[in-house]
């Protein structure tokens, strides 16, 4: 029987088994992308029988909801961190960037193209808020009197107050709606090109353009 808080030696097994499966699972990954995940080739590479594999993840949706939960649980420890420490929206700005080059086929897992066939279970969603929400306390300007949006920030804000779901149950008020969504999407199309190496060959520095992208949005 095993000792409360302690891994008895079969789970502490099982448990570093199925980190060497998801190791092999990235490597596929960065070779073929997501769609191309096979747990039969992984048991191959490990000298596993297909059905010995599957007594650790019983299905590549399975394998794919660990990784995929792995890496926004990454995202979301690394933003919520950083805002621990006092930094600003900029400072999240710049730890959302070091987290995507540090590893591009984790980024693209979840924010590249969708998995065909694949459904994301809801506690992933949960997660996922968790990055927003980070984002949204950031977003929020210390003094509101101080806000002049221009028309079409105001449309967008008003239009946001009505549409909100996507920011839960945050109670941020619409300009930090805008500011937090035009945050995410546009320093994420900046991002999606550098990883997918659009930039190659066009002479520019990214760094530079994602900092001004920054500075233009946070100013």
């Amino acid at each position: 029987m095993a000792i409360a808080g302690k891994e008895t030696p079969r789970e502490r097994y099982r448990t570093q088994l199925r980190a060497e499966i998801k190791q092999h699972a990235w490597e596929q990954i960065a070779a073929a992308g997501a769609a191309g995940l096979s747990l039969n080739a992984i048991a191959k590479q490990m000298g596993m029988s297909g059905p010995a594999l599957y007594r650790y993840f019983a299905s590549r949706d399975e394998l794919i909801t660990e990784l995929i939960r792995d890496a926004y649980r990454s995202l979301a420890d690394t933003l919520r961190a950083t805002a621990d420490s006092s930094a600003d929206l900029p400072g999240l700005g710049h730890a959302l960037r070091a987290w995507a080059l540090d590893d591009p086929q984790r980024y693209f897992l979840i924010y590249g193209t969708p998995v065909p066939g694949y459904h994301a279970p809801d506690d992933i969603t949960t997660i996922a808020s968790e990055i927003m929400d980070a984002l949204l306390d950031a977003a929020q300007p210390a003094d509101t009197a101080a806000e002049n949006p221009d028309d079409t920030d105001a449309r967008l804000e008003a239009h946001l107050a009505q549409h909100r779901g996507w920011a839960a149950d945050h109670p941020a008020p619409p300009a930090a709606l805008r500011r937090a969504l035009r945050f995410w999407t546009r320093l994420h199309g900046i991002l999606s090109l550098e990883l997918a190496g659009h930039f190659t060959g066009m002479g520019l520095d990214p760094a530079e353009l994602y900092t001004s992208e920054l500075r233009h949005l946070t100013r």
